[in-house]
This record gives structure tokens, sequence and C-alpha cells, in this order.
């Protein structure tokens, strides 16, 4: 979400100054600021680590269709910008924040819609998109005639996280057989699937490295149902971490109540001290 209210800015009188930066899962780093101080004018520029990998997919093609002459020339220090005139907004401010706040998304689809065109046309891809998503972790795209296979290595570095990990993707794997629509979903530990070992140079590899495969039919990528598709697939990973700190912080909640109860149990068993009245008529606790 766009994190800023749209009628923030444009209060009744003067515009305000607004100067805001947060950092995103994945590391996407966002400033949204007044450039050279105009309070007529408010820039989102985001710096990202998968940008550079984007551009040979045609990223700013993408960005140049998706937002038009607010797609501008990145400020320093980050890969893309958007500029928005307060003065010349349409009257529907939600929808124009809601899209600027979609820029990562919009970014990521560009080598997402290659690759499912390239299958629609029955095309199968020569070359394999690498995608290098996170520190230390990449996404793997490649096209056949008939599916499109998405890779996605990630670093577990907690021992626990395996263990709930390997839980969440199993539930993945098995969605398939109550939903049959659903993708075809793979998962292995430590060793890479053959689509990457055979020849894909700098695969992460190592015991607490997972792979995650999912397996996209026309029925997923077709212009229908490709944008919802890539809304889902293109935030997989953090999906995936987001649920197993969730569920590594309930299990600890859970640990420290029962623990808090135990000790209540044991306070109670606990005999009352004697005293000396007590002691002479050989009362016990």
């Amino acid at each position: 979400s766009s994190g800023i209210n749209a009628e923030w800015p444009l209060r009744p009188g003067k515009p305000e100054s607004v100067n805001v930066a947060a950092v995103d899962f994945d590391g996407v780093q966002y400033q949204i600021s007044n450039p050279g101080n105009d309070k007529g004018v408010i820039t989102l520029s985001a710096k990202m680590r998968v940008y550079e990998d984007l551009v040979e997919h045609g990223v700013e093609d993408v960005l140049k269709r998706e937002y038009g002459d607010s797609f501008v020339t990145a400020e320093d220090g980050y890969d893309v910008t958007l500029k928005y005139d307060l003065a010349s907004l349409p009257d529907d401010k939600d929808a124009v924040a809601k899209k600027a706040s979609l820029l990562k998304r919009n970014c990521f689809s560009a080598v997402f819609e290659k690759y499912f065109k390239m299958q629609e046309n029955e095309t199968a891809s020569d070359k394999m998109a690498v995608i290098h998503y996170h520190e230390e972790e990449a996404m793997y795209i490649s096209a056949q005639t008939d599916r499109v296979t998405v890779i996605f290595s990630t670093l577990f570095k907690d021992p626990d996280d395996i263990i709930i990990g390997r839980v969440f993707l199993q539930e993945f794997k098995d969605a398939r057989k109550q939903y049959q629509q659903a993708p075809q979903v793979l998962y292995s530990y430590g060793e890479p699937p053959r689509e990457l070992v055979a020849g894909q140079p700098g695969v992460l590899q190592g015991d607490n490295v997972g792979f995650v495969t999912f397996v996209l039919f026309p029925r997923h990528t077709n212009p229908s149902n490709r944008d919802n598709t890539i809304n889902l697939i293109h935030q997989f990973r953090t999906y995936l971490h987001y649920h197993i700190k969730c569920s590594k912080a309930y299990l600890h909640s859970r640990m420290r109540s029962k623990t808090s109860t135990f000790l209540k149990v044991l306070n109670r068993a606990k005999p009352e001290a004697m005293t000396d009245k007590d002691k002479k008529y050989g009362k016990r606790g």
C-alpha cells in the first residue's frame, strides 16, 4: 500500500512539505519528498537491487506505459523516480496513490510479461532470466511452449526456519490435490532443481538453501489472469518468510504462556513455612 493518505499534502490552504523514507522486506528503499523544496511537487523514488537485472527485460517501457509523464529521470542514488505535480492531479487521487504504491510490482511485471508472452506465442526461451531479488537469493524464469517455470532460491539463516518452511511448502504442494487449477509447486533443500544444474552459474548452494519451483500453465499466464498471477508470485519470498516469522512468534508466545502456567502450579505446591507452634505439635505441611 502507499502508506500515505493521498489527501495529506493537499489539505485546504498551502500544500504541506513531505519527506518520508521507508524500506520494505526485500530491502527496497523508498523516498517521498519535495524536489528542490517545491511543495507543489512530490517525487517517489526507489532503489532496488533487482532494477539492473530488469532493464534488459524492458522495465523502462513498462513504467512508461503505466505512469506516462510521471516516470522521469531517476534522482541521484535511486533507480527509478515518479514525479507528480499536485496542481494537475486527477480528481481520483486515491487511484494515483494506489498506482504509485505498486511501483515495485510494476517493475517486476516486466520480466513476467515478457516470458508469459513467449509462452502465449508458443515460443521457448533460449535464455533463463536471472533476477537477484534479495541479498544472496535469486529468481529464475524460463518459458516453454506449454508452461512458464519460476524458481526461487531462498536462504534459511535459522535451522528452525527450514523445519517450519518445509511445512508451509508441503501445504503449497498438496494444495493441487484439492484445487486442480492451482500451479504445480515443487521444492527441495540443498540440491538445485535440474533446470539450474545444467549450466546455470552462480546458483546458491548449501544445506540451508531451499528451492521452490512454480510451474505456471496457460490458465495462469493468459491475459485475463496474468495480472493476478504477477501480483501473487512476485512477493512469494516475502510471504513465505513473513509467515515463518509469525509461526515462530506464535510458538514462542505459547511456550511462554505454558511456562507461566507450570510456574503457578509449582508455586501452589510449595509447603507452607512451619512456625514454632507447628513444630511443637508436629504439624506437617
